[in-house]
């Protein structure tokens, strides 16, 4: 599988680069993994090949880069350079059982099987249809534009207004729209979601309220990966301490749709086909920190580490504690 790493720095400005081990290899022509897969299309060839046609003789050290010792910083591992709003980031939920448990148990005071479990059970039945073959909707929600991406290392936020913030350790695929309108999957990044289990709780109706919030990608984008059974760790750090770990699965073996499925009633839209436009789509999580009701503080540690996806993602809680303002709208 190729990994690759996008790259700015405060003289150089944006690259791209292929992980080789302890090594970062710069790629010429390209400051996004967006345009590279733009130049791959246009040059009617796999992006494997343009990477592979693209590698310099420049390196740079990924232990000083990944740790924040360099003044190269690390990007989301995939984005859209030059319009933020451009690049529509949703999900999916309920496509893992953990995550049908967690909403289950949520609203379970409410009726003996909640929609959410409904809609997982649908999902059992429905989400993987044979090839060629249309199979049943998933849950689908928004979560914002380009401008919600944050990168290994970045604080995800807890706005004033929220009643709390929670990891949601998953996989979300990257692409692009080419010319034609036509979806292309660019590759598969690790991910910590980032929700308000709180505000959801409430009630579900909260649950568009509580996807809008900052999420992270990275640090590696992955061409090619291998989707089938994928196995790995999520974990709250405090300070040095562990304060909880749980092991979790995705990947298509462990879910109740299949990821063409998902696609499909993702792009069927033609408001998501727009030639030009970037997409990161969720594509659902397994374990949560706030089912084994832990309640993350300012400065804790989100890391998520899963099999076959490069190193760990990590991401520092920030909790705004300001006084809530009223937002006024003034008419012209």
């Amino acid at each position: 599988m190729i990994r690759l790493v996008q790259l700015t720095h405060p003289k150089h400005g944006r690259r791209v680069a292929v992980v080789e081990g302890d090594k970062l290899c710069l790629l010429d022509g390209a400051d996004s993994v967006f345009r590279l897969a733009q130049s791959a299309i246009a040059k009617k060839i796999s992006l494997a090949k343009k990477i592979s046609a693209s590698r310099s003789r420049e390196s740079l050290d990924y232990d000083a880069v990944y740790s924040g010792k360099s003044k190269w910083q690390l990007l989301p591992a995939f984005d859209h350079p030059d319009e933020p709003a451009r690049c529509l980031v949703t999900g999916t939920g309920l496509t893992h059982r953990k995550s049908a448990e967690n909403r289950q148990a949520m609203h379970a005071a409410t009726a003996p099987l909640s929609d959410s479990m409904k809609m997982y059970q649908w999902g059992l039945e429905g989400g993987r249809p044979a090839r060629g073959k249309i199979g049943i909707s998933p849950e689908w929600f928004y979560k914002g534009c380009g401008t919600i991406l944050r990168a290994h290392g970045e604080p995800l936020d807890v706005p004033v207004f929220a009643h709390d913030g929670g990891d949601e350790a998953e996989v979300a695929g990257a692409y692009l729209i080419d010319p034609s309108g036509a979806p292309r999957r660019v590759g598969l990044v690790l991910a910590n979601e980032f929700s308000d289990h709180v505000l959801e709780e409430k009630n579900y109706l909260y649950l568009a309220h509580s996807k809008l919030r900052t999420c992270a990608i990275g640090p590696e984008l992955i061409v090619d990966a291998d989707f089938h059974d994928a196995r790995g760790t999520t974990r709250i750090l405090r300070g040095k301490k562990v304060v909880w770990s749980m092991p979790f699965a995705t990947g298509e073996k462990n879910m109740c749709h299949t990821v063409a499925n998902l696609e499909h009633h993702h792009f069927k839209y033609p408001a998501h086909r727009r030639p030009g436009d970037a997409h990161v789509y969720f594509f659902g999580a397994d374990a949560f920190s706030f089912g084994d009701k832990v309640r993350l503080e300012n400065g804790d540690v989100m890391e998520i580490e899963l099999a076959g996806f490069g190193r760990a993602l990590r991401n520092p809680i920030r909790v705004d504690r300001m006084k809530p303002k009223l937002m006024k709208v003034r008419p012209l």
